[in-house]
């Protein structure tokens, strides 16, 4: 292919769409832009309207050293999908958000805009917290858990006396070792918080459950005592909303405890071969599925948590519909949080005997759109879950698709989910360049454009082993991670505890629940970790092309990864190697507007080496590097020299 179809780049921001986030019969313009070249000749706009194949030509206009087209369309229907026809005097090309082939391409990664879309438009620039509360900060010690306060499936209470203390693995503790974290710690760390510059908590659950990580809940409509209570979460996002941070809390729903109030393995049952109920007045047995043996369905064969069924309508309406009911509940006052994030959210209302999954996901959003538009709705979920991305059902997902896993891997890491087989797991295969630009293209084009800018991105989390805490893993290569992560479209998230290299283990998953430390400022690589992360959760929040421009892929080769973030008037490039030899990377600043200019320092104080020559600027990248770049026109241009 021709040099310049590396330059040719679109997307769905306001940069090339003039309106990103159109009502139906919105008139909106789309354009593409390429470097200068003798070779095009014209670019076609290609959609289907009602089904019907539809082809415009664009209108042409030069902007040095960029040819821009563009035309104007009617949006008629919900979504609008197109993709654009390249023509030059010996070839079509086509593009689409995937890639460029000379072939015509399908439909699955078109450029996407819908209309009446009700996003989370606060989302693209905020850095989230993620705070476990149990382990972060234990702000009323009349709270906490005592030893042998209760027992749960026949193991007791245990208060850990010592706030320093590792955690225990399940077998020993049986997530039952409780060291006192609540949500008076967490208000009384909020200047801690913004002394970081964070602006946004995620909490792991909160509900009233009888275990360390209660994503057993006994009743969604308490806040857990131990915790503070109802009154504490009120006060947490009072104190939140006054600094203009919001509250994000987590919730499982597809699941409860066994000791929940609703579930009652006494008494008639529900039979999931006929639908009959033997007892019609036990109505919270149709919450679960029981056999005529009484057996129920659990989550992942966990005894202590039986599966909630969305064939039950009273389910439907206790869980998401009724205006008292739980979803809804803490998104009023005086709680009103602004985000949900849902647990195991790829098994929601389905199982062997029921699937109700798209169903319940859309009256999910369509209720809580109508108490909080721009309310947040995350879904867990590791796999490819883009049927759930397209604007009807999640607004994003925990990028651990196109971010946590392939970004890991690139650094050295087994994938996440392979490690956990005993075989694949032994299979330690770092990703190259190529396949990492892969994996994240392969993701994000499947997804309409202001949902891939709603990505949550994150590399740690309460469910996987810290990477710092990875001996395989050097502190150069963690960096790199931590710059992509912060630097791909989306919000980026901070596990508690990163930010100051928190100490840990990988042999069991536990060893990334420790608490947290607040000693931490002796620790001197404590206090340079936490710079780092402040000074890039800064760029992160105030970046107009972090949080709403472009993205696109510049080099990939061996191990050396770059790319590009960008806007009309500001260019943040990217590059990341994991090579263990000096590599050369070359960059077309032209291809984005910008002036060929040597660089000899990055954002985060970097030396870095690079020469000007006629195909661009080189950059001397060292073995297992990151280089930030940061370039912005001057906002009055040639005026200032006047």
């Amino acid at each position: 292919m021709s040099k310049w179809l590396k330059s040719v780049y679109s997307d769905s921001t306001k940069y090339f769409v003039s309106n990103p986030y159109p009502k139906v019969k919105d008139k909106v313009t789309i354009s593409i832009r390429m470097g200068k070249n003798d070779e095009i000749r014209k670019v076609f706009l290609r959609y289907k309207e009602f089904g019907i194949e539809q082809l415009r030509e664009m209108e042409r206009e030069e902007k040095g050293n960029l040819i821009y087209f563009f035309k104007e369309v009617e949006i008629r229907e919900k979504r609008f999908q197109y993709q654009f026809y390249l023509v030059t005097d010996g070839e079509i090309y086509y593009y689409t958000q995937y890639r460029i082939t000379d072939y015509i391409p399908d439909e699955s990664r078109d450029f996407v805009i819908m209309a009446d879309f009700k996003g989370a438009g606060w989302v693209n620039q905020t850095v989230f917290y993620q705070i476990y509360p149990e382990r972060f900060c234990n702000g009323n010690p009349k709270l906490s858990v005592q030893d042998g306060e209760y027992s749960y499936q026949g193991f007791e209470t245990v208060a850990v006396k010592d706030w320093n203390t590792p955690a225990k693995g399940y077998p020993e503790a049986r997530n039952l070792d409780f060291y006192g974290g609540d949500l008076e710690g967490i208000i009384q760390k909020l200047d801690y918080l913004q002394e970081l510059g964070v602006n946004a908590i995620y909490l792991n659950p909160i509900f009233l459950s009888p275990s360390v990580h209660k994503y057993d809940a006994l009743d969604y409509f308490k806040v857990d005592p131990h915790f503070g209570g109802d009154e504490a979460l009120a006060r947490l996002t009072e104190e939140l909303h006054k600094r203009d941070m919001k509250l994000m809390l987590d919730i499982s729903i597809n699941h409860t405890s066994s000791d929940g109030i609703w579930f009652n393995k006494s008494g008639e049952f529900y039979d999931i071969s006929t639908g009959a109920y033997h007892n019609p007045e036990a109505k919270e047995r149709e919450f679960y599925f029981f056999d005529e043996n009484n057996h129920y369905d659990m989550w992942c064969n966990t005894e202590t948590m039986p599966k909630l069924n969305y064939s039950s309508q009273a389910l439907r309406d206790i869980i998401y519909r009724k205006e008292d009911s739980v979803l809804k509940k803490w998104l009023k006052t005086p709680y009103n949080i602004d985000g949900w994030r849902f647990d195991v959210a790829e098994c929601m209302a389905r199982n062997q005997y029921v699937d109700a999954h798209g169903e319940v996901l859309e009256e999910i959003r369509k209720n809580l759109k109508q108490i909080k538009e721009d309310v947040f709705l995350l879904a867990e979920d590791w796999a490819d879950c883009s049927d759930d991305l397209q604007g009807e059902r999640w607004d994003s997902t925990m990028n651990y698709y196109g971010c946590a896993r392939p970004v890991r891997e690139f650094v050295g890491e087994c994938d996440l989910f392979l490690s956990r087989d005993p075989v694949l797991g032994k299979k330690r295969n770092k990703l190259t360049a190529r396949q990492l630009g892969a994996r994240i293209k392969q993701f994000y084009g499947k997804l309409p454009g202001v949902i891939q800018q709603q990505m949550f991105n994150l590399l740690d989390s309460h469910d996987i082993a810290r990477l710092h805490n990875n001996k395989q893993i050097g502190e150069r290569d963690y960096e790199i991670a931590v710059i992509i992560m912060f630097t791909l479209p989306g919000a980026a998230n901070v596990y508690y505890g990163d930010e100051i290299a928190l100490s840990g283990g990988t042999e069991l998953i536990e060893y990334c629940r420790n608490p947290m430390d607040w000693n931490w400022k002796q620790r001197k690589e404590a206090v340079e970790r936490f710079l780092f992360y402040q000074k890039l959760i800064s760029l992160k929040r105030n970046s107009p092309a972090l949080g709403e421009g472009g993205f696109q892929i510049i080099w990939e080769e061996g191990y050396v990864f770059s790319y590009a973030r960008f806007t009309n008037e500001e260019l943040i490039i990217v590059i990341a190697s994991t090579d263990d030899k000096e590599t050369e990377v070359l960059l077309v600043l032209e291809d984005f507007g910008f002036e060929n200019q040597i660089f000899t320092q990055d954002y985060l104080g970097s030396r870095v080496v690079s020469k000007i020559t006629k195909d661009g600027v080189l950059v001397y990248v060292p073995a297992h590097t990151g280089f930030l770049l940061y370039e912005k026109k001057s906002v009055c241009g040639s005026e200032c020299e006047k």
